[in-house]
């Protein structure tokens, strides 16, 4: 027997058009790539949306059309995502900061039929537009009167592109099941791996994380989100914006901290989301200028682990709570959240931040197990380690035109994480299963390590890597970039983590260097690394 309901399907055009009739005075602001800051309302966004619509539909976009993106977080972006998606084509966000080669494989594996792009990313196109000669054409996302000169083909500007349709739009009705957007991975190792959302997938995602229990965001909400629209569209956050009339406000392409600083110090957002370089570099300038985040009371952190230094810091310094979340590109890509709960504001402050430097708990929809290396799942005891799998309705059953199901067992995703989960459900990531040290049959996290390091006060980054020894089979050498102007010695590094870390955990080795490369989200890529470093201690 079946429930007596309408089957109404969960589609993204119904977002804008609720949006709009609900909180049509929310406000969008924006920082521009032309320099000035742009700011207007949900019902002018869902007006747009719909000339977008119109227009897109003339340029012959059909359904399961790719459409790409190259920008920052700016209202036209945000047009885009329902207009785009509202007709049935697909949304495909491009990660500028990818090598020219994954952006040539990706467009060209996705079939984008037009780039949308921002003005900042248009030479980086024009340096490989010879490599993509199937797309048809590219629009430039500014007006007439900031329209570089360009040798791409076909170009369009955006402005000109929309300015007389209508903005009267019939939004098509279409299976909620049918995809939506696209974003790649940005791996390590090979090409990049396409991740198609569905319009049912992200609705529920969205629904899931206006949760309390998530982040919490709602009608009173302004946020800024520092995560980019073009990565696992920015965590969903302008879906769940105009789910609720959040207030939005985008930096475009202002990242550093002063940029920032002078979006929240104008529209006094309390909701920031972002990873923890890009909030190192604000505490880093709220620092220089001797001023406080007085609005702010929570900043979600997610990408990679946020050090116990900087949840200390929000906390004592600027009253605010980080909330550390954990995701995947796969699965929308919330995952946990480390929501503040009563227990928390009971806690002893010590305890809280420990607890606060897990991952959280599972949002509702998002089940976990961690397994061994014969699949035998492990206990919930919060020592344990094992193979983090997942499975919900927002994380994908399979890659992008891949026949490739290595990630999948039994109907679950193995995210290559290796985790904990206590007996309250809080997950601890551990490390990468590819980054785990294994010296001496006992496993050392890198990650721990590179929190514990760089909360000394003259270390900027840590990177942590397992490299060749004799007798352990792998021991780790942490490797270093120091302040400016710090003098701070391996030595010193080491008797600082001491008392922090187990003693078999220490590095051999503590060695500073000028940089350390990541991937194009930001995260430590360590492959080379180990590969540099290898035999390293070999050769003492």
């Amino acid at each position: 027997m079946l429930g007596n309901m309408m089957a109404k399907p969960l589609l993204i055009s119904d977002l804008i058009e609720h949006a709009e009739r609900s909180n049509p005075k929310s406000e969008i602001v924006s920082r521009r790539c032309e320099g000035d800051i742009h700011r207007y309302t949900m019902h002018d966004a869902a007006n747009r949306s719909r000339k977008l619509a119109n227009a897109l539909t003339k340029l012959g976009a059909k359904s399961s059309d790719r459409i790409a993106t190259l920008a920052w977080n700016n209202y036209r972006h945000f047009e885009l995502y329902f207009g785009v998606s509202g007709i049935g084509s697909v949304l495909h966000t491009i990660n500028p900061r990818l090598f020219p080669e994954q952006l040539v494989y990706i467009i060209n594996h996705a079939e984008d039929r037009w780039i949308f792009v921002d003005l900042t990313f248009v030479p980086l196109l024009e340096s490989i537009k010879d490599q993509i000669p199937n797309v048809e054409g590219f629009v430039i996302m500014t007006d007439e009167a900031t329209m570089p000169t360009t040798s791409l083909d076909n170009v369009i500007c955006y402005e000109t592109l929309i300015q007389d349709e209508s903005n009267q739009f019939e939004w098509p009705e279409f299976d909620e099941n049918t995809a939506a957007s696209l974003c790649y991975t940005s791996g390590t190792t090979g090409n990049p791996k396409g991740v198609l959302y569905s319009h049912r997938s992200t609705l529920i995602h969205a629904m899931s994380e206006v949760s309390r229990e998530a982040l919490g965001i709602s009608s009173v909400t302004c946020m800024l989100p520092v995560v980019p629209m073009f990565h696992v569209n920015a965590w969903g956050v302008p879906y769940a914006a105009a789910m609720t009339g959040a207030k939005l406000v985008f930096p475009g392409p202002g990242m550093d901290g002063a940029s920032l600083w002078e979006l929240i110090d104008s529209e006094q957002p309390d909701l920031l989301l972002g990873v923890p370089t890009v909030w190192l570099m604000l505490l880093n300038h709220m620092d220089d200028i001797g001023k406080t985040l007085d609005s702010v009371e929570s900043v979600v952190v997610g990408g990679s682990a946020a050090p116990l230094s900087m949840i200390k810091k929000f906390d004592q310094v600027h009253n605010a709570f980080l909330i550390h979340a954990w995701g995947m590109t796969e699965m929308s890509p919330i995952g946990t959240s480390n929501a503040k709960t009563a227990a928390m504001e009971n806690m002893p402050l010590e305890e809280r931040y420990k607890l606060q430097q897990k991952q959280g708990k599972p949002v509702f929809g998002v089940e976990m197990k961690i397994v061994d290396d014969n699949g035998q799942p492990q206990p919930h005891d919060g020592i344990a380690f094992g193979r983090l799998l997942v499975r919900g309705p927002w994380i994908i059953k399979q890659y992008y035109k891949s026949d490739d199901m290595s990630n999948f067992e039994d109907g679950w995703l193995d995210t290559g994480d290796v985790a904990t989960i206590d007996e309250n459900n809080y997950l601890g990531i551990v490390d990468r299963s590819k980054d785990v040290i294994k010296s001496g049959g006992e496993w050392i996290s890198s990650i721990d390590l590179e929190n514990a390091a760089v909360g000394h006060d003259d270390i900027v980054e840590a990177c942590v890597i397992g490299v060749a020894h004799e007798k352990w089979d792998e021991r780790p050498i942490l490797l270093a970039i120091r302040k400016p102007g710090s003098a701070v010695s391996g030595k010193d590094v080491q008797n600082f983590l001491a008392d922090k870390i187990a003693k078999f955990w220490m590095p051999d080795e503590v060695l500073f260097v000028e940089n350390l490369p990541h991937t194009a989200t930001g995260k430590l890529l360590k492959i080379d690394l180990r590969k540099e470093y290898h035999d390293y201690l070999m050769n003492k």
